[in-house]
């Protein structure tokens, strides 16, 4: 009997660029029914390879089939005719239309078949939402279950995610996850892109592993463990984060003596319609202690993070509302909050931490132009280059040198780079946005042990993250933010993930309208 050809399979793919050759001679076979994971470090070529699988870009050479019919895809319209559909990490909704709105601008229809359409796939796999509901007015896993269903309704045979988790509270990840399960039950394929590898663990069949490029191995992910998932992805053994000790004493987490961020029940209403109010904030970050604030993505994270940074002035707001290392800094821009000894790592990699069009040097300079890189209104190439080159060398940046662009780096080269930079400039306080956002295993270790260390030095550190496995594993309170409403101070070690998933999708935040106090006091759930 002959074994049924291959969903999808590529045969030597290859695609270059000029300074580097992103897939080298990849073979991968994909087959139905299953949910096959692409594993690899930043800049292993995944993402690369997801976008010739979509039609996204073409390859320079090799074949790709499939069910056995050597084919080429040109663009995704060619790809979602074979039945190929694609969510990508940022999804791509409009928030101003309804949800059968949304999927009618690429699902032929009237729309009122639509919407039965899409009430009829959320109940047959578990991804029910309201086709009549504004887009704005969805949580982060509705919007998701609303790219899957329109990937639904094209005769879908392969649908690939990337990075689908790394939005969601644990609770809608459980959910996500039996709905994949069905999906494949119902003889759809999953290409599935994660950095997390415990969730490839319980839910793929198979994983190929990528390193430099190349295919270097596959593997069932049920009978590996993470260690050697990592080992086999990275090339060598990933040690782990080594907490340490605080160089404070836990009675400083009492005493604003040590407070280096204070926000005093600031308030502070959205110009954005689709925007999130801040509601009678109150935060305190110490010397030598982490803290993070977890939360779905679109409660308030963003404007938080432009109010702290100083890029959002706030002047109606009393001067003592914000205060910075002792300093009322409410009426301050962001470069006069740095000036006191403040960095930044914005969420937001191009645009708010790089410009993509300036080589690295030339965004090394945005911060730190008042490390005498600057003399008598000259930049100071060399010492300019030592810094960025430096910057490189610590935090392992693949790139083509200093006088790369910011724009050919991957996300997470990029992200490494950017942190790199405010890390040199030993700040006192520290703000970091999604420090790890779509960082391979490595780096992330990497990255968490210098904020550890740091923070053990006695620097101030707050933490905005998605990841809620990386703010257990660093911080020392936790705070979550719900439609512009902080939780109150929660002593990490004291809490349990889905304590702080039933903050992320409460309606009524417990203590957080009027009895808040979070100063430090390790209040628990």
């Amino acid at each position: 009997m002959t074994a049924s050809p291959a969903l999808l399979s590529l045969r030597n793919i290859t695609k270059r660029y000029p300074a580097v050759v992103a897939n080298d001679n990849i073979c991968l076979e994909v087959h139905a029914n299953s949910i096959h994971a692409v594993l690899g470090e930043n800049g292993a070529g995944k993402s690369t390879l997801m976008k010739l699988v979509y039609g996204l870009i073409e390859s320079d050479s090799g074949e790709l089939y499939w069910q056995g019919q050597r084919v080429e895809l040109r663009n995704p319209a060619a790809a979602r005719k074979l039945g190929i559909g694609m969510v990508f990490q940022h999804f791509s909704l409009f928030e101003t239309l309804s949800v059968v709105e949304n999927i009618s601008l690429t699902i032929a229809g009237s729309r009122q078949v639509l919407s039965q359409k899409i009430i009829d796939i959320g109940e047959r796999f578990q991804l029910k939402v309201n086709p009549d509901a504004s887009v704005h007015s969805l949580s982060v896993g509705e919007r998701q279950r609303v790219e899957i269903i329109r990937c639904l309704l094209q005769d879908l045979k392969l649908l690939i995610l990337d990075e689908p988790t790394s939005v969601l509270p644990p609770q809608h990840i459980s959910a996500l996850f039996e709905a994949l399960r069905k999906l494949r039950d119902s003889g759809v394929a999953i290409l599935f892109i994660s950095h997390k590898l415990e969730e490839i663990r319980d839910l793929c069949d198979t994983a190929t592993v990528l390193r430099g490029g190349k295919v270097a191995g596959s593997i069932n992910p049920a009978r590996a463990s993470t260690q050697e998932l990592a080992t086999l992805m990275i090339g060598h053994e990933v040690a782990g984060v080594n907490t340490g000790s605080n160089a404070q004493t836990s009675s400083n987490s009492q005493s604003s003596d040590h407070a280096l961020l204070q926000l005093n029940a600031v308030t502070v209403s959205s110009d954005d319609p689709f925007g999130t109010s801040l509601h009678d904030i109150n935060l305190q970050v110490n010397s030598g202690e982490i803290v993070g604030i977890a939360g779905v993505s679109g409660n308030g994270q963003k404007e938080l993070s432009r109010l702290i940074s100083g890029e959002q002035m706030e002047k109606h707001l009393p001067a003592e509302s914000i205060k910075m290392i002792g300093q009322p800094v409410t009426r301050l821009g962001a470069a006069e909050r740095r000036a006191l000894g403040f960095a930044f790592v914005p969420e937001e990699r191009l645009g708010r931490g790089a410009v993509p069009v300036m080589s690295l040097a030339k965004n090394t300079l945005l911060t730190t132009f008042y490390q005498g890189m600057l003399s008598q209104g000259f930049i100071r190439g060399g010492k300019l280059k030592r810094y960025t080159d430096e910057c490189i060398e610590k935090f392992d940046v693949r790139c083509g040198g200093a006088q790369a662009m910011a724009g050919s780096l991957s996300g997470g080269n990029l992200q490494k780079f950017i942190i790199g930079r405010e890390l040199m400039l030993s700040p006192r306080l520290l703000f970091v946005a999604q420090p790890t956002w779509g960082v391979d295993i490595g780096a992330a270790t990497a990255i968490r042990q210098r904020l550890i260390d740091l923070r053990n030095t006695g620097i101030g550190i707050l933490i905005v993250s998605e990841e809620l496995e990386e703010l257990f594993e660093v911080t020392d309170r936790i705070h979550v933010i719900n439609s512009g409403r902080l939780s109150p101070s929660l002593t990490t070690a004291e809490v349990t993930p889905n304590d702080i998933g039933e903050y992320m999708i409460s309606h009524n935040q417990r203590g957080s309208h009027g009895d808040n106090s979070n100063t430090g006091d390790g209040h628990a759930v």
